[in-house]
């Protein structure tokens, strides 16, 4: 039964840090993250119906980038001597980078830019 979760396994994801590294144009970038329970997930609003498609979509991206930043910023608190302060610069990163730790954070594979 190794390949199946047990409850207090997810649990504990809430408070165990990840690190990971990320390959970024020829250098790393190590990066910390921590899961959300419900109550930490940042509040969001689903977007109108009324919405054009470019800011429905663009609306989707802020509420991952969100969750992404919160994750972060909560490993960077749980472990502060290993910080990235990423989420504090995130908007002044470039987008690929921010695409590639969001895809990580997230649990996806990333390809260096």
């Amino acid at each position: 039964m190794a390949d199946t979760w047990t409850i207090d396994e997810l649990k504990a994801l809430t408070s165990e840090v990840t690190s990971a590294t990320i390959k970024y144009r020829g250098k790393d970038l190590v990066i910390q993250f921590c899961e959300l329970t419900e109550a930490q997930d940042p509040k969001t609003t689903i977007p109108s119906d009324e919405l054009s498609e470019e800011d429905t979509s663009a609306a989707y991206q802020k509420m991952g980038y969100d969750k992404v930043k919160a994750m972060i910023a909560k490993a960077d608190e749980m472990q502060p001597d290993s910080a990235s302060n990423i989420d504090k610069a995130w908007d002044e990163l470039p987008s690929t980078i921010r695409y590639q730790i969001s895809t990580k954070v997230l649990g996806g594979e990333t390809v260096d830019f």
